[in-house]
């Protein structure tokens, strides 16, 4: 098992990148891996948050102890996916999974075949298009929705239905422009009860600082679509804006929200997010000197990362690599300070996708070697579940005497 510890290289001279070319979409495969870089301070202090709750259909979560997860002896909880994309669980620990280029969703248990459960209506895949993000409703045992975002023949959009009656569809976000690329798609519910939604630019990076326009930003909805009233634009769903692609979202223990973004190809991004905050794109890719915006906590080149889905557990921040073909661990502090990456997996499953924290304290993680940019083995694409707990520590090797 490769496992890369890289020591992140502070630095006290931010370097201005200029505007770079938007038509970049996700590069091939890895080349070998260089540091990881850390950012000066933020021009801007961060706004304050509201205190954490989880907001998960499953009731309480299990959380690991200090000492990370097995990464050695995963189980394989599905094989031969089409693309997974989206996952969330159910109260009963059961996942749910969207297949990008499918247009369906799936129902996954460790020991059961997988069952599909939805085909969403109005899918148009292609590229990097398809049925994207999913989340299930914090309040799934007394509502049974499950929410989706897809690309459409003519847009991007969010709907919501009932699991059981995929029929019973009600849009709740729609109008985004769509790409072949660049369409963002991740969705999850935040400590407060909100959906989040991370668009892409769709291939028009000025739409990025373009507060009249929803792409390249994160948006804030309440779970019926409507604008919340305390979002930082009054009338608008914006909540961060200046971002390219951003497909990871995850909440540490104190309700800070960090997001993985896909660089144009010099850096990828993990921010942290703060209300209203412009975080530069196209302006400025990586670390910036213009107060205007906020500064990365964290990049990687994209023959590192390539991000795509985020999760926290146990004070770690993971993020799964594409073009990378890894599992970055990123320790996060109580102050919401990260420290010294560590790339997991690397080039053992291929392209990750997505990772999730399960109920009972599991990570799940979804490979995406079957979306066109690498061949795909036998098995693939597959849900892993790495259990928690630490590796087995080995015996020392003696000196042969």
């Amino acid at each position: 098992m490769r496992r890369h510890v890289v020591f992140a290289v502070a630095t006290t001279l931010a370097v201005a990148l200029g505007a770079v070319h938007a038509q970049a979409t996700e590069a091939p495969p890895p080349t070998p891996v260089r540091a990881a870089h850390q950012p000066p301070p933020a021009p801007a202090a961060p706004a304050a948050v509201r205190p954490f709750a989880p907001a998960r259909s499953g009731g309480p979560m299990s959380w690991p102890e200090p000492g990370g997860y097995d990464f050695d002896r995963p189980q394989v909880v599905a094989t031969g996916l089409a693309v997974p994309w989206g996952l969330d669980f159910l109260p009963d620990g059961s996942a749910l999974v969207a297949q990008r280029d499918l247009g369906t969703v799936l129902r996954i248990r460790p020991g059961r075949p997988p069952r599909q459960v939805a085909r969403i209506p109005g899918v148009v895949a292609g590229g990097e298009a398809g049925l994207l993000g999913l989340a299930v409703s914090p309040t799934f045992r007394r509502d049974r929705l499950v929410y989706v975002c897809f690309t459409t023949a003519s847009d991007v959009r969010v709907i919501r239905f009932r699991l059981g009656r995929p029929s019973s569809t009600q849009v709740i976000l729609s109008g985004l422009n769509r790409a072949t690329a660049h369409d963002g798609g991740r969705i999850a519910f935040g400590p407060d009860g909100m959906l989040y939604v991370g668009t892409g630019d769709a291939l028009m990076p000025g739409l990025a600082q373009d507060l009249n326009s929803r792409n390249g930003k994160i948006l804030r909805i309440r779970p019926d679509g409507a604008v919340p009233p305390d979002n930082p634009f009054p009338g608008s769903a914006v909540y961060s804006w200046g971002h390219r692609n951003v497909q990871g979202l995850a909440w540490d223990h104190a309700g800070r929200l960090f997001a993985s973004e896909l660089g144009a190809g010099r850096w990828d991004e993990v921010n942290r997010i703060v209300p209203g905050g412009n975080y530069g794109w196209p302006v400025v890719e990586g670390f910036s000197t213009d107060p205007r915006f906020r500064n990365p906590v964290l990049v990687w080149t994209p023959a590192e990362a390539s991000p795509s889905g985020a999760a926290f557990a146990a004070g770690t921040l993971y993020v799964a690599a594409l073009r990378g073909q890894r599992l970055w661990t990123v320790p996060v502090d109580d102050a919401g300070q990260v420290g010294v990456p560590v790339a997991e997996l690397v080039q053992t499953y291929g392209r990750l996708r997505t990772v999730e924290l399960a109920p009972d304290g599991s990570l799940w993680v979804a490979t995406s070697n079957t979306d066109g940019r690498v061949t795909p083995g036998p098995d693939d694409d597959r849900i892993l579940r790495f259990p928690p707990g630490g590796r087995t520590p080995q015996p020392p090797v003696l000196p042969l005497r």
